[in-house]
């Protein structure tokens, strides 16, 4: 039989390679001194150097040295040292089998350690079935095996026996896991699963693979045919509760295996296995489609909003020439009365010699439509967008299981008339604020009034999605809020929160911080000393930042690149792939092994990177046809994989010397970068009109101080990047590492401040408009003169202290990964009503600005860290403009998911392409030093691994054939 490989050669040698560098060495195999007195009573040195190591490998990693084993020269040295002898004398160790024997038969006896064999191999084995389930790959639970022979000072067995247990406890959970799904359906569901396989639906698809076909839509058509697949799903009656006791990262695997199977290969699966996918995926795709309709109602009400405004401005522009001609007759009549009064002429005369009473009366009535139309609001012409909501509202309504908070109950009353589709019934307003602009063009609506109250219904429920007054049970997206944060007790233990449990500490800390910040800012502006900057008259005045590049820094950086070898991008991602091992990552789907075809998964990178596609790769490339690059982009690619790999390369690349150099890598810049999108593509609705009126979406992305872009995620072109900035640093082994934050003028809210703080990352926006901000104090009135005009307003303490416990459980909970900190902030940017929690984060976050902005005025070294950060992340836009040279830059992927891999794979070929610069310019500061050039550090602090010119992107792509 053929050995079973679970494990890549790098986790093999992580597991049971003999450690070299010195933290493992101290760490593992400092003897103590029983262990050396022991060993002292071997009567050779080389015996006493024998025993010590093999004791040592006991510890670590836990298993026996092999007959003919090389030791490591720095092991063997640093055990030597120890007991008095010498690395060398291990040479004449266990000559004959006896002495090895012995010596384990001692250690066994003397320090308790067994063999794999017998009961205890059984409670082990036992163990490690049950460990299986909850095990997230066959790395995780390999480790955990051996980590738990360690523990009970059982001898690791050999590697090909520890993967045939991993593989065979792997298999066993889950055919347990998926027994578990198959026995809670009754014969009914399950021979309406397996009908979806065979059932057609148009005569083009299977039912299966028509439910999968869902994304979030722009209009009324694809609202509604995401309610064809939801109202089928919801007459399956597949509680949630199904999935209980199943570990997450299962249901994920097996929700994503069911959205890569084609109909034929569910159908030649086991029963069990097909029934718990299709199962699975009916649950999962339930709750993702209720939250793509929502989120597909939320853009057809923008949609409905922004037209409103263009006729606005179209009646408005249409307007200019009658307007023009109403004034310049009121001008010519205005002239002749006046005229007739300093004559003391009848003014009746005036009007008839100008153009007479029926000319004045058409002025009058022109005068006021025109003042209508300037007064206009897009409300005003929201109505007619009534036909849109219509074709799908009532069905929607009827489909989605609305939850509302009681303050939203009004609005789901409401909701429900509309869902019934009377137009005479009552409609009440109960919902609409006091001050609603609503109320007054409902009261003024003549014509069809039950068409703009529906309108303002689904305009509202629109508003308490976004802020969490309305919900869908079960939503990833759209739940109850106060269900999604943590409890207080688990925010009180989270280690990442910095800050006192009372709040009046954390008040009285502020309120000192302010104190001294205040006087200091009044001192600097009275004696003209705030750097590059003043306050003249109540008005801050900053001058721009001059840059600190020093002359030589040019000429150092053409050397280098001078220095590096021109490559090809096939060889670079195999270099990079040996150094690193990052294909190590994909592993595959149902498996959970690697990818064995490394070139062909290189080509797959390759493809998403430079936005080619894989049939264009297919072309260029010199090994591999369409399908078998489809087959491996099927099975082996995916968003853990893309970010665990990710991961590697950044955390190999932040180990090279040369990194040293940029930073220690605990601060970082964010900032998102516009790529456009074709008319077809899924972001056809997403203008925004920075980026002019061509569709498209961004890429946020997190940059290290090393230049590692070891976060990025798609976001709409339309919304701000605030609330993103938590994400890359929370969700993200390296962002939590970052002490430091910068980003732009778009990546700062109050509330951005408020969370930043609590979780104890100095956060440092650049503010592009800076002095038109207000500082907000405790007390206003004991603010220094020189800075009244600065202040803003008073904080409002008493909100902060009633909602100090959930400002702990929001934070915590953000901490805890349970849903993505964006999604939070989002909501809490969102409360239509102002909700008090939010209002206290706003709170904290003024705060946090005050305290920034004083920083700022009085640092110059800060400004220059936030300058030079930013800079790094916008250089990181001009390599992946290079990069994406495929299909004119423009992302052509239709679905969400294809765009997120095309995005993702971009930055990780940027990461990859950043860490074979990184290793080849320490080489050419090497050849440099040789020569006896000048590479001070200061100097080198301003190279970037950013280049390109030396690397052939374009032609074909030839990999070397094994």
């Amino acid at each position: 039989m053929p050995r079973r490989q679970i494990l890549t050669d790098r986790t093999r040698a992580a597991l049971f390679d003999l450690p070299t560098d010195e933290a493992s060495l101290l760490r593992h195999y400092t003897l103590d001194d029983d262990d050396i007195e022991l060993i002292r009573k071997r009567r050779s040195a080389h015996n006493k150097l024998g025993f010590a190591l093999q004791l040592c490998a006991f510890r670590y990693p836990g298993r026996l040295l092999n007959s003919g084993e090389i030791i490591p020269l720095e092991m063997a040295d640093f055990v030597a040292a120890q007991i008095g002898v010498m690395g060398i004398n291990l040479a004449g160790y266990a000559e004959t089998e006896v002495t090895r024997r012995r010596h384990l038969i001692d250690l066994r006896d003397i320090y308790g350690y067994k063999m794999f064999t017998g009961r205890g191999a059984r409670d082990l084995t036992t163990w490690l079935e049950n460990e299986a389930e909850g095990a997230k790959s066959n790395e995780d639970l390999a480790r955990r095996f051996v980590e738990e022979c360690r523990k009970k000072q059982i001898i690791v067995p050999a590697v090909s026996s520890v993967e045939r247990l991993c593989a065979d406890a792997l298999v066993e959970a889950e055919r347990r896991i998926e027994a578990r799904i198959v026995d809670r359906l009754c014969d009914s569901i399950r021979t309406r699963l397996d009908e979806m396989l065979t059932e057609d639906v148009e005569g083009r698809v299977s039912r299966f693979v028509w439910l999968r076909q869902f994304e979030v839509g722009n209009n009324s058509a694809d609202i509604n045919r995401l309610l064809d697949r939801l109202e089928f799903l919801r007459e399956l009656k597949l509680s949630p509760d199904l999935l209980e006791d199943v570990p997450p990262h299962r249901i994920t695997r097996l929700r994503r295996q069911g959205e890569r199977y084609f109909t034929d290969g569910l159908r030649d699966i086991t029963s069990n296995r097909r029934l718990a996918i299709i199962a699975v995926c009916a649950v999962e795709w339930s709750a993702a489609i209720a939250d793509a309709i929502v989120e597909s109602h939320d853009r057809v009400v923008g949609k409905a909003w922004r037209d409103a405004k263009k006729l606005c401005n179209t009646q408005f522009a249409d307007s200019k020439t009658a307007l023009k001609t109403t004034l310049h007759g009121f001008s010519n009549l205005g002239s002749a009365l006046l005229g007739a009064k300093e004559d003391d002429a009848p003014l009746e005369d005036a009007i008839l010699a100008v153009d007479g009473w029926d000319a004045l009366e058409q002025l009058v009535a022109t005068a006021t439509h025109l003042t209508d139309t300037m007064a206009a609001e897009p409300l005003a012409h929201v109505a007619q967008g009534f036909h849109r909501f219509r074709r799908y509202a009532p069905k929607m309504l009827s489909a989605l299981e609305i939850k509302a908070a009681p303050i939203a109950q009004p609005l789901l009353e409401a909701a429900q008339i509309v869902r019934t589709g009377k137009s005479s019934a009552s409609q009440p307003t109960t919902f609409l604020r006091r001050n609603s602009k609503w109320h007054r063009h409902l009261q003024s609506q003549k014509a069809d009034p039950h068409r703009l109250w529906e309108v303002a219904v689904l305009f509202h429920m629109r508003d308490a999605f976004r802020s969490g007054d309305i919900w869908l049970p079960h939503s990833r997206r759209y739940a109850d809020l106060k269900q999604a944060l943590v409890p207080l007790a688990a925010a009180q233990n989270t280690p990442r929160l910095s800050i006192p449990f009372e709040p009046n500490e954390w008040l009285d800390d502020r309120k000192a911080r302010l104190h001294d910040g205040l006087e200091r800012l009044a001192h600097a502006a009275r004696n003209g000393t705030i750097p590059g900057g003043s306050i003249e008259n109540g008005t801050l005045k900053l001058d721009r930042l001059t840059a600190d590049v020093p002359a030589e820094a040019d000429q150092l950086v053409l050397d280098l690149y001078r220095r590096i070898p021109e490559v090809r991008i096939t060889d670079l991602l195999l270099d990079v792939d040996n150094a690193t091992g990052f294909t190590d990552a994909f592993t595959h789907l149902r498996t959970g092994v690697p990818c064995k075809d490394k070139v062909g998964l290189l080509n797959v990178l390759l493809a998403e990177g430079l936005n080619l596609g894989l049939s264009k790769m297919a072309e260029a490339s010199n090994t591999h046809e369409y399908f078998q690059l489809s087959r491996i982009s099927r099975w082996h690619i995916e968003s853990d994989a893309i970010n665990r790999a990710l991961a590697m390369v950044i955390e190999a690349q932040s180990a090279l010397p040369m990194s040293q150099f940029w930073g220690a890598g605990i601060t970082a810049s964010s900032d998102g970068q516009f790529f456009p999108a074709t008319r077809q593509g899924e972001a056809m609705n997403l203008i925004n009109a920075k980026y002019g009126n061509d569709p498209g979406l961004k890429a946020y992305t997190h940059v290290s101080d090393q230049f590692g872009p070891f976060a990025t995620q798609n976001i709409p072109a339309t919304v701000g990047e605030a609330p993103y900035i938590l994400d890359g640093l929370l969700m993200n082994a390296t962002g939590k590492k970052i002490k430091e934050q910068y980003a732009d003028t778009g990546g700062f809210t109050d509330h951005v401040f408020a969370v930043t703080s609590l979780l104890a990352y100095r956060f440092i926006p650049r503010i592009r408009d800076l002095p038109s901000k207000r500082l907000y104090v405790f007390d206003p009135a004991d603010a220094p003169k020189e800075l009244k005009s600065l202040i803003g307003g008073k904080i409002r303490e008493n909100t902060i202290i009633e909602n100090w416990p959930d400002i702990l459980r929001s934070a915590a909970t953000m901490v805890a990964g349970i849903m993505p900190p964006s999604q939070l902030l989002r909501k809490f940017a969102s409360y239509p009503r102002q909700h008090e929690l939010a209002v206290a984060l706003r709170e904290i976050g003024r705060i946090e600005r005050t305290l920034f902005i004083i920083d700022w005025l009085l640092d110059a070294d800060m400004q220059r860290r936030a300058q030079i950060g930013l800079n790094k992340g916008e250089a990181h836009h001009a390599l992946k403009n290079a990069l994406r040279i495929g299909r004119q830059g423009e992302i052509r992927d239709r679905t969400a998911e294809g765009q997120h891999y095309r995005m993702a794979g971009l930055n990780l070929l940027a990461a990859v392409i950043i860490y074979w610069n990184t290793a080849q310019l320490g080489e050419a500061v090497k050849q440099r030093q040789k020569a006896g050039l000048n590479c001070s550090p200061e100097l080198l602090a301003h190279i970037s691994p950013l280049g390109w010119a030396h690397i052939l992107l374009t032609g074909e792509y030839r990999w070397p054939k094994s």
